[in-house]
């Protein structure tokens, strides 16, 4: 299903009968044509279970289900949008940066242990993400939220970006995250540069990065 940026805040989604969206609740802003919105008692993909398990891993946020026949502008709280096009490959990111994907994507929880090992879940601390991350798999669009305007850093074999983990908002393709510490004497007495924490990508595929160190 293709989004279509209308400006930096705003974004449009053409439906057809039989295709389906998901959304968070409350971000649409306007629609012409016949169409419905519904909560997603599940949250999304994958049934009660997968309801569940977004659950325990604090992934879980309101969303609702878009169907129908006609074209439906979205967003929310005056954040900047970014559209993501998955071509099979894997988009990591945080649920509450979900603002609407197309329902065909495949969708679920990574445990952030999983990719990098303890300092995996260090990360998950110092960005105040929690231990787990949302996954959506597949070929659709996936539109996210960001302060202040996104760029994209592409990363290759062998030229890992390191990335300010505030900053931080999604990344995909085969890639392998994990903190990177550089604690010294100044940070322990509090004259550091404030960049005592980086997030180490590598491999291959892409970043997005906001312009702000501020959580939605």
């Amino acid at each position: 299903m293709p989004f279509r940026l209308l400006n930096s805040r705003m974004v449009e989604a053409k439906l057809v009968p039989g295709q389906r969206l998901f959304s968070q609740r409350g971000a649409m802003l306007a629609y012409k044509g016949d169409v419905s919105f519904t909560p997603s008692i599940t949250g999304g993909q994958g049934g009660v279970m997968g309801m569940i398990g977004r659950r325990v891993a604090n992934e879980a946020t309101p969303l609702m289900t878009v169907e129908g026949a006609g074209t439906v502008m979205f967003g929310h709280g005056g954040h900047h949008v970014h559209v993501i096009e998955l071509s099979g490959e894997t988009l990591y990111v945080e649920a509450d940066r979900l603002l609407a994907f197309d329902g065909s994507l495949q969708q679920g929880t990574m445990f952030m242990g999983s990719q990098g090992g303890v300092m995996g879940m260090v990360r998950g601390q110092v960005t105040g993400q929690g231990l787990f991350t949302t996954t959506l798999k597949g070929h659709g669009a996936v539109a996210v939220m960001a302060h202040g305007g996104f760029i994209e850093l592409p990363i290759t074999p062998r030229r890992p970006v390191h990335v300010d983990p505030q900053a931080y908002v999604a990344h995909r393709g085969e890639v392998r995250n994990k903190l990177s510490a550089a604690l010294g004497w100044r940070e322990m007495v509090g004259r550091g540069s404030g960049e005592a924490f980086q997030l180490e990508l590598s491999g291959s595929g892409t970043v997005y990065v906001q312009a702000s160190e501020e959580k939605l």
